[in-house]
């Protein structure tokens, strides 16, 4: 039993003194190591997960990840085809592929990202100076086929015509992709994918640009706006029109009305004449008498005239 017991502790004692000396090191399954003593790699990389041995104090483990890195690029001024300098901001996704190899060129991961910087950067510089802007913005020609159909019929103003790519930002990218590729595998590196974030123009032409767009914005409005008092002024004169033609059709109307009824009126005097023409022009002369004479009139007359005629008869007959 104390045989059993030390030898139970002289194996813990030795897996201490192994752990400690740095004998014994583990991988797990996101990482990848190279050995090396002395500074000099030794062996093959080890990609498998486990616990492996390596000399103490002599030799070093040096971790490498597995998984997908991020590489994140700064801002660059470049130079279209068509003479537009634009701020490009590009990221891309790698991995390290053969970790010795990348040990032996860049060192470390921090040595891959600025070997990145140089090989993504020069890539984007070449093919967005090989195209013209409009390249590197759309894709397809879409929104200049939706805008066509829109304005098929439309009679306010002309379409602004935009320039149709032939490349486009996706083709752009990915010759980015594939020239950067050709450079990357000799530093151990696989190159998963680039893209462009943004596209901007540089500071000292931007403010141009705005101040240009806002020009045509406002020409483009004014354009609305003259169109559209074009417009109200041919709905004001067709109103007025059709005003013009109901007042005209109602006062003929009416005077229409107005002739039958003064026919009518006429008709109905000539009838009560003829009944009795003696009491209508006493009636007719009773209403002179209403219209032109009241309490305050003053009329002087001669004996003999007609207007005094029932009324020197209303005198004779009360004498």
């Amino acid at each position: 039993m104390k045989k059993v017991l030390s030898v139970i502790i002289v194996i813990a004692i030795i897996a201490i003194f192994l752990g400690a000396s740095g004998a014994l090191y583990t991988i797990n399954e996101t990482q990848q190591v190279v050995v090396t003593q002395f500074g000099q790699p030794i062996g093959n990389p080890i990609t498998e997960a486990g616990l492996y041995f390596k000399m103490p104090f002599i030799q070093q483990a040096n971790y490498f990840d597995k998984w997908i890195l991020e590489w994140d690029g700064e801002p660059n001024q470049i130079p279209t085809k068509d003479k537009k300098y634009i701020s490009v901001d590009t990221t891309a996704r790698w991995k390290i592929k053969d970790c010795l190899k990348f040990l032996q060129s860049v060192g470390d991961e921090r040595g891959g990202q600025a070997r990145l910087d140089d090989i993504i950067d020069s890539a984007t510089r070449d093919a967005v100076t090989n195209q013209n802007l409009v390249e590197a913005v759309r894709n397809t020609n879409r929104i200049i086929e939706e805008k066509s159909e829109e304005t098929e019929d439309d009679t306010m103003g002309q379409v602004e015509e935009l320039e149709k790519i032939y490349y486009g930002r996706e083709a752009l990218t990915r010759a980015i992709l594939e020239e950067a590729s050709k450079i990357v595998p000799q530093y151990g590196i696989e190159l998963i994918d680039v893209r462009i974030k943004r596209i901007n123009y540089v500071s000292d032409v931007q403010k141009k640009v705005f101040e240009r767009m806002i020009s045509e914005r406002k020409r483009a409005a004014e354009q609305y706006r003259s169109e559209g008092q074009g417009k109200k002024a041919e709905i004001e004169g067709k109103r007025a029109k059709e005003l013009n033609q109901i007042q005209s059709e109602a006062y003929r109307v009416a005077e229409e009305i107005k002739g039958k009824a003064d026919a009518e009126a006429t008709n109905i005097y000539a009838d009560a004449y003829n009944k009795g023409p003696e009491f209508y022009a006493f009636l007719k002369t009773l209403e002179t008498y209403k219209n032109t004479i009241d309490k305050t009139t003053t009329v002087i007359l001669t004996t003999d005239t007609e207007y005094l005629k029932y009324l020197k008869g209303a005198s004779e007959s009360s004498q």
